[in-house]
């Protein structure tokens, strides 16, 4: 097992770079450059020194290896300060955001918390509710229970998601006024009201995502398990005299868990890059509206350093899925 996953870390260093390079390309040559947002009243030489100050003037080497350089070495001895006390990069030049010249990481450590509270719970919530409805549904195929549930997965994973949201939003916010339309960002806990203040708003974004992400785990847990009830040693089991509670839980759900697990772990990563539609549905300052925001504004570096984490996030957690691949499967070994 170590052999192996020191052989996929060896594998997932070049691919990462040749990701870094791909996303600093496209995005440096997308349509839309800082010199557009600057007013054409601007004089011409004040132009070209704020140009010069944002960098992007140098050659495309240059600026791709300052920003691999910054979001390795920069940020992380930033982080170390911050965490020690120390002041190891004190003066270093950091990756600065275009339209608010500030330093990309701390908008993104700023913004991080609003989007793992609400996408962060959706997605825990679709999952407790997903696994569950997809066992059950399997096990007693055909009954009404499982016809209740492929319907509403058929539709949580049909409609969009910024449709759910407009259409909750007019039924339970406009009409009935039982929850806020907008999501407060400016709401700090302090004590019990302002917890359930929090708990209020975030009950509509995370009954869209919630629905829409259950549906679609559901549904793959669902016909994995149905395609494991038919096999061999399930029979065997049974002859033997488990119970069915074992037969179920401990020996089909747990090799059915293989493909729920590889599309837990691609989701994963999405839940740090915000559920952008949605976000922008009940105003939730995240980072998925963090990342629309860069893209308005050419905001480059923003957008090469969101895109490029989420991209980090996905490699890992395709690392940490094959490592549970041998942890819920006997069968499959890594020696």
């Amino acid at each position: 097992m170590l052999t192996y996953v020191l052989r996929r870390l060896f594998i997932a260093i070049p691919t990462l770079l040749l990701i870094s390079v791909v996303i600093f390309f496209l995005v440096d040559l997308a349509p839309g450059s800082p010199a557009s947002e600057i007013p054409l009243t601007v004089p011409p030489e004040v132009r070209a020194k704020i140009l010069e100050s944002l960098g992007v003037n140098a050659p495309f080497h240059v600026r791709y290896l300052l920003w691999l350089k910054q979001f390795f070495w920069v940020e992380p001895m930033y982080a170390i300060d911050y965490l020690f006390g120390t002041d190891y990069a004190q003066g270093a030049q950091r990756i600065i955001s275009y339209s608010s010249r500030s330093p990309v990481f701390n908008i993104i450590i700023e913004r991080l918390p609003q989007t793992l509270t609400v996408i962060g719970t959706a997605y825990a919530v679709a999952i407790l509710i997903a696994l569950p409805i997809g066992i059950y549904s399997a096990y007693r195929q055909y009954s009404w229970v499982d016809q209740l549930g492929t319907f509403v997965s058929m539709v949580g994973y049909s409609v969009p998601t910024f449709f759910t949201g407009v259409v909750l939003i007019v039924i339970f916010a406009v009409k009935l006024q039982w929850f806020p339309s907008i999501y407060d960002t400016t709401l700090r806990i302090t004590d019990w009201g302002s917890l359930w203040k929090q708990i209020h708003q975030m009950i509509l974004p995370v009954a869209v995502l919630g629905l829409y992400n259950a549906a679609e785990i559901s549904r793959y847990t669902r016909s994995s398990m149905l395609e494991n009830l038919s096999q061999d040693y399930v029979r065997t089991a049974r002859a033997k005299g488990m119970s069915e509670r074992v037969v179920v839980l401990k020996h089909v759900a747990r090799n059915s868990m293989i493909p729920v697990v590889t599309i837990i772990a691609l989701g994963l990563p999405g839940v740090f890059g915000g559920a952008i539609v949605t976000e922008q549905v009940f105003k939730i300052n995240g980072i998925g509206a963090a990342l629309i925001g860069a893209i308005h504004a050419n905001d480059l570096p923003m957008v090469q350093t969101i895109t490029f984490i989420t991209a980090i996030l996905i490699v890992t957690f395709n690392l940490i899925a094959d490592i549970l691949y041998g942890v819920l499967d006997p069968r499959i070994r890594y020696d």
